[in-house]
């Protein structure tokens, strides 16, 4: 960790817009305003200026930027309000000591809070409830979508913090694209992907692959995956679609356990996969889609043992196979000028079988049941958007979402938005947020409750942004307030011994989220963003004081991109007690040799910083990396 005086120069050092983007001409200026048409938040495609609620669009040049093989990264610097845990350069396993928990404005992704959407359609364990962070690759997206608050009106009990959708890659006009990357760094690490995009005439396709590796900063740490994915599509009028896709991915994980008390075998293997049918239609005054989808996971897990805790080898493995089904109907259709109303039907099927598997003694082969169980939702939902004159827009929704176990759960928001003079525009939205009980919650290992109730909470907002200078200045400010119940916790058992998983009551977080991005000139962007937030009781993994700042520089053959991300207020355990602080730059080099070739370089943690995210597993200082891009 810096001394604060030295936080505190840095951190005002990365207010100084020193983002250096792309080329300011009337392409990039187009792109800019497609990026204000979204999916996300709406079903169909909408400009975000009509949504009540707030939508950060992560585009497929600044992932490409990034150079990471995880699009979470990417997410966690230009996200306000969103914070991602790590524990090692490269990869983030499942179980104990795990990483890659997503939360957004306090409320955790590891407990089902958090969506990850694939094209609309959610992704998470079936028995666990939450996203497998090392499914989503960066070679998937051609741009991401964050809602940031509630989506259960369009989405469902996990959608309750916010969702993350994951808009996957396409191929824009005739023609075939090939796309290689390799690069290879400190502690071995080695990445790579390679993308092949066609289209012709009606019939597009996109088939990646991907290959990431790693021996990690720490002994034991070593990390392997291996990926791919593809979807073809088919025009079959002008009107309508047809497509599907499949996408698989595998990692082999070790955890070294926590510093002070060091842990034996702790290996993961893991296979995660996806897939997924739709058919689309577009018309002028409406449009839709049917889709089916199914992932899966199948899941060995050796939990390992910690000697100078006295424990030996473990005598079981844990094995699971979850899987999640679903069904989506949604047509939207403007019914007169200025309105649009979407109407949907969501069935989904989730769960799976858990189980102990024995390798030693009396047992061994033999194997004891945790969980075989699988759940059911069904729901139906409208939105509706009205524009009043041309310059306020009513949002209104419901969803009535019926769960096989539960009963019935009804879910409305409503908001509006202001579009004034000079391009401020003025939103104001209430939106419920729900979640139901998972199944690892009511069933699986001491403190399990089958009586638990679904958490619910009320998000409350107002947002303020405005565009300057044709659209190359844009700043916003969100204030939000969430008000929560029924909060699922481990608490002591009021009937017994032991501990219990409870309804404990309510839960309060408010917060202010900012972000500003400048496009200075055809050489030099910049943008930065910051959120804070107060949470009525201590919450892992949810940062009070969040900063980044960085920017893009293009020249000629050369491009340069930095940036610096303060985190304070951290807390990495709740008992005992510890937080953290720290400031992390990064910063990025490419240069083009031929139209087609370049080399890149990327340099992680260059301030050398000590500090933990997961508790007793300290981050790896300085990195780098460098490679080459092949683009044919």
């Amino acid at each position: 960790m810096l001394p604060n005086n030295r936080i505190k120069y840095l951190c005002l050092l990365s207010l100084i817009p020193i983002h250096m983007a792309g080329q300011e001409n009337k392409d990039s200026i187009r792109s800019r305003h497609l990026d204000a048409v979204v999916i996300t938040g709406a079903r169909n495609e909408t400009d975000v200026r009509h949504l009540s609620q707030t939508v950060s669009v992560i585009n497929r040049k600044q992932i490409e930027e990034a150079m990471q093989p995880s699009l979470l990264p990417t997410l966690n610097e230009q996200v306000p309000g969103l914070f991602v845990t790590s524990r090692g350069i490269l990869g983030y396993g499942v179980s104990n000591g795990a990483a890659g928990n997503i939360s957004l404005r306090g409320l955790s992704g590891s407990s089902g809070r958090m969506m990850v959407l694939i094209d609309g359609h959610p992704q998470y364990a079936g028995i666990f409830g939450h996203p497998i962070s090392d499914a989503y690759q960066s070679f998937l997206a051609e741009r991401v979508e964050v809602l940031r608050g509630p989506a259960s009106v369009l989405y469902g009990s996990n959608a309750m913090g916010g969702v993350i959708n994951i808009v996957t890659r396409k191929m824009p006009q005739d023609g075939i694209r090939t796309q290689l990357r390799a690069g290879y760094g400190s502690y071995n690490t080695l990445e790579t992907e390679a993308t092949n995009r066609v289209r012709k005439g009606r019939f597009t396709s996109v088939v990646s692959a991907s290959y990431n590796r790693t021996d990690g900063h720490r002994a034991d740490m070593e990390f392997e995956q291996c990926g791919g994915y593809a979807k073809l599509g088919y025009e079959m009028t002008p009107h309508w679609n047809l497509r599907g896709d499949v996408n698989l991915t595998h990692f082999n994980a070790s955890y070294p356990g926590p510093t002070d008390a060091p842990l034996v075998d702790g290996d993961q293997r893991i296979t995660r996969g996806i897939t997924s049918g739709a058919v689309e239609n577009h018309y002028e005054r409406t449009s839709g889609a049917v889709s089916f989808f199914y992932n899966w996971g199948n899941h060995w897990i050796n939990d390992g043992y910690t000697p100078s805790q006295g424990e030996g080898p473990q005598d079981d493995r844990f094995r699971s196979f979850d899987n999640m089904m679903g069904l989506s109907l949604y047509q939207s259709m403007q019914c007169f000028a200025g309105n649009r109303i979407t109407v949907g039907f969501d069935w989904f099927r989730y769960g799976g079988h858990a189980w102990s598997q024995y390798v030693s003694g009396d047992r061994n082969g033999t194997r004891s049941d945790l969980v075989d169980k699988h759940e059911n939702e069904l729901a139906g939902y409208m939105d509706l958007r009205q524009d009043l004159a041309r310059w306020i827009t009513l949002n209104a929704g419901l969803r009535a979402d019926h769960h096989s176990r539960i009963g019935t759960e009804w879910v409305p928001q409503a908001g509006m938005a202001f579009h004034l003079p000079h391009d401020i525009e003025l939103k104001a939205s209430a939106t419920k947020g729900f979640r139901y009980p998972i199944l690892r919650e009511m069933y699986m290992f001491p403190p399990q409750n089958p009586d638990l109730k679904p958490e619910s909470m009320w998000n409350y907002e107002l947002a303020f942004s405005q565009q300057l200078f044709h659209g190359r200045l844009s700043y916003g400010i969100n204030l939000f307030y969430i008000d929560g119940k029924n909060l699922i916790q481990t608490l002591p058992n009021p009937n017994g011994s032991g501990m219990l998983n409870q309804n404990s009551g309510t839960f309060k977080n408010t917060g202010v989220e900012i972000q500003t991005s400048w496009h200075i000139n055809r050489h030099w962007s910049a943008d930065a963003n910051y959120s804070y937030l107060h949470l009525k009781n201590p919450i892992v993994a949810a940062p009070e004081h969040k900063l980044y700042a960085g920017g893009n520089f293009t020249q000629g053959r050369w491009h340069a991109a930095t940036g610096i991300q303060y985190i304070a207020g951290l807390y990495t355990s709740v008992s005992p007690v510890r937080t953290e602080h720290f400031v992390h730059w990064n910063l990025t080099a490419s240069f083009r040799l031929t139209n087609w070739f370049n080399i890149y370089m990327r340099g992680e943690n260059l301030l050398a910083q000590e500090y933990e995210i997961n508790a007793g597993y300290p981050m790896p200082r300085a990195t780098v990396s460098a490679g080459l891009n092949i683009q044919i």
